[in-house]
């Protein structure tokens, strides 16, 4: 028995980053090898360092009791944006490099064809699976369950197993950096480039087991939130009353519910025809690679509302409130998100017109793509009427919106033209297509999560975020990715293929290099973020708003202290109508004290969403690199948690109502203490979240 395999599988030394060139040592493998051996040591050091600190501030007791084994559906949501940053952050680098490549890509280059395409594949599979969707979960894990007036999720620990699986992925995405080397097949992991017979290596193994970890916690997340909406609202919360984030929150959740179940499916088959030598997708054998094609993109097509329609959420939010305007068109917004949760099914072909279905297929499928665009134009015009005649601030949430709108109608411009099967046969395989993809994405994601980071971060953590770092990031990301995708477009019409690292035609050279000056500007607002976090954590103390309405908010959560109490509310609010907090302050009965207080019962803390992330990883890291005994092992342990977890009765404890009474009636005399704030003082330190009642204002 060959004992070193049974023990480390296929991990040997020739799997480190830095082997090509010491092995085979000339210009290419080491330029590629120093690079990817430069971004292991980052993983290693950064790992390192954070353990250091923790240790030595002594914050491990805490970090376990009050973090990594929480149930707080708000210290969860915070711990998937955390999660969601770390990936941006190297995605962003990623991004960055291939776009110098190319922009020295004029008959050579510096990369070598196998490592762009790690990097096109990772950059992929974070930017959607370990970024977009842990943010946008994040997000909605805060602010859902407060504005709708519960005091957390349905599932507490199931929501904790979520985020484990989800770390798990993005872990199992990370130590491929250090050791292995990643899938070039790219996001969407076709084959025959993931099949044996194309890549026999590691890489498409890491991009099967970290994709479904986080499919499986994207799909019990899914399950949770829609749960939540349907049955934790708060008395007189009805359906037609609901904010409208909270709207696109359960569409999203019904479309994690039915969308991740194909994916998941499609990565289990893919691993069947790695590991067992079946034929679901070979050529031979039966095999038809266009089963995975359909499978992936009954997921794919969805998937990109699931990233988009939680951003539409948050741009309702941030235009009403900074308007000081009601929402216009509430009624038509909300048929308009189901009209697309709907119709998002429906139009899944058309991400492969060019595979050789008949023009009628394609001609369907095309109409059902034109007119998914009719209620995202309803959207946008209503949020256009809600700042109409409204009192505009120009905040950095605003910013992002208005660039939102701009971009994104772009986009859609470009994808109506795409829907046209003539001319998507045409620019199917170019750069235009990688032009609208990311022209509907980095604005329908990336600038509405920012947006919504930017715009709630003074409820989850007590102080306003530095307003003129906030608005240069935002006009880094704008201006930013203009200059790195629009001369795409024109690249794509000169009929420059996607997935492309050299070119031997200098016509393509100058808008490689303005695309490349736009990813040195997103760069840019990325560093903008960090430094606008490091000023906002100094001056604190000058920004903070205990009250909890620094922006004169109009819905529940904006009615408790910020940061919640863990309970959320002191007593269930009763809602009467939309924009029940801005109803309340009209009436003069916003920061009342009820009759009497109630004990409150709060699910305990659990340890199985932190074991079920332990041992996801080590099931797929063991299956990655075939060590079966690790794969048993931790197998063994996930399913003795989850059992253990089954015979668990006490999972509840009281929060007397004497500590609720003295919480609630300290934020009361804060309250008191406080001076209201007028709009056109929201960034100075006089406001601590006390917003001044509208009709009494100073004129602006």
């Amino acid at each position: 028995m060959d004992w070193r395999y049974f023990w480390l599988g296929r991990l040997s030394l020739e799997w480190l980053p830095f082997w090509d060139a010491v092995r085979h040592p000339n210009v290419d493998t080491i330029v590629n090898d120093v690079i990817a051996t430069f971004a292991a040591s980052l993983v290693i050091i950064g790992a390192v360092v954070v353990a250091g600190l923790i240790t030595w501030f002594g914050r491990w007791r805490q970090l376990w009791s009050e973090w990594l084994t929480s149930v707080d559906h708000k210290k969860i949501g915070v711990m998937y944006i955390v999660l969601a940053f770390v990936m941006m952050a190297r995605a962003i680098v990623e991004a960055a490099l291939m776009r110098t490549q190319q922009s020295f890509g004029l008959y050579g280059g510096f990369l070598s064809a196998h490592h762009f395409g790690q990097l096109f594949t990772t950059h992929g599979t974070i930017m959607i699976f370990f970024m977009g969707m842990p943010f946008l979960t994040g997000v909605i894990n805060y602010v859902m369950p407060l504005q709708i007036g519960a005091r957390d999720v349905s599932f507490p620990v199931m929501n904790s197993v979520s985020l484990g699986l989800t770390a798990a992925g993005a872990a199992l995405v990370m130590i491929s950096l250090v050791i292995g080397k990643f899938s070039t097949g790219g996001w969407s992991g076709y084959p025959p480039y993931t099949e044996t017979a194309f890549n026999g290596g590691v890489g498409p193994d890491y991009w099967i087991w970290a994709v479904t970890l986080s499919s499986l916690g994207s799909m019990m997340t899914g399950v949770n939130f829609a749960v939540t909406v349907y049955k934790k609202r708060a008395p007189g919360m009805h359906f037609m009353r609901l904010p409208l984030f909270t709207w696109t929150a359960l569409c999203t959740a019904i479309l994690m519910i039915f969308a991740m179940p194909p994916l998941t499916v499609a990565t289990l088959l893919l691993a069947l025809d790695r590991y067992l030598g079946f034929h679901f997708f070979t050529n031979d054998g039966g095999g038809n690679m266009m089963n995975y094609a359909n499978l992936f993109w009954m997921f794919g097509h969805p998937e990109v509302y699931i990233l988009i329609l939680p951003s539409f959420g948050v741009y309702s939010e941030v235009f009403s409130t900074f308007s000081g305007k009601t929402l216009y068109g509430y009624v038509s917004l909300v048929l308009a998100t189901m009209a697309i949760a709907v119709l998002s099914f429906t139009v899944w072909v058309h991400h492969f017109f060019t595979m050789g279905q008949s023009p009628d297929i394609n001609a369907a499928f095309g109409v059902a793509t034109m007119l998914i665009g009719v209620p995202t134009g309803v959207k946008v015009y209503n949020w256009l009427w809600t700042m109409f005649r409204g009192r505009v601030r120009f905040t950095a949430p605003i910013v992002y919106g208005l660039g939102f709108m701009m971009l994104f109608v772009i986009g859609g411009m470009s994808g109506v033209m795409l829907a046209n099967p003539t001319i998507d046969y045409q620019v199917h395989n170019t750069l235009f297509l990688v032009a609208h993809f990311h022209n509907v994405l980095i604005p329908g994601l990336l600038t509405g999560m920012l947006a919504a980071y930017h715009f709630w971060f003074p409820k989850a953590f007590g102080f306003r975020l530095n307003e003129k770092w906030g608005l240069i990031a935002a006009f880094c990301w704008i201006v930013g990715f203009m200059l790195a995708f629009f001369p795409l477009y024109a690249l794509g019409l000169l009929g420059f293929p996607r997935r492309t690292l050299a070119y031997t035609d200098p016509q393509f050279l100058p808008y490689m290099l303005i695309a490349g000056a736009g990813a040195c500007v997103v760069l840019a607002a990325f560093a903008s973020l960090v430094i606008q976090l490091r000023v906002s954590i100094r001056d604190r103390g000058l920004n903070r708003v205990p009250v909890g309405d620094p922006w004169d908010g109009r819905s529940l959560e904006w009615s408790v202290s910020a940061p919640p109490p863990e309970y959320n509310f002191a007593f269930l609010p009763r809602v009467t109508s939309r924009d029940a907090f801005a109803v309340a302050k009209d009436n003069g009965t916003a920061y009342r004290r009820p009759e009497k207080f109630e004990d409150i019962e709060m699910p305990k803390n659990s340890a199985l969403g932190f074991i079920l992330c332990v041992t996801g990883f080590l099931i797929a890291f063991g299956l990655v690199w075939r060590m079966w005994w690790l794969v048993v092992l931790a197998g063994i342990a996930a399913f003795g948690a989850i059992v253990v977890r089954g015979f668990v009765r006490d999972a509840t404890r009281i929060i007397p109502a004497s500590e609720v009474e003295e919480t609630y009636i300290d934020w009361l005399r804060e309250v008191a203490a406080a001076q209201p704030a007028t709009r056109g003082e929201e960034f100075e330190p006089t406001n601590e979240g006390l917003a001044a009642h509208p009709f009494v204002e100073a004129p602006q």
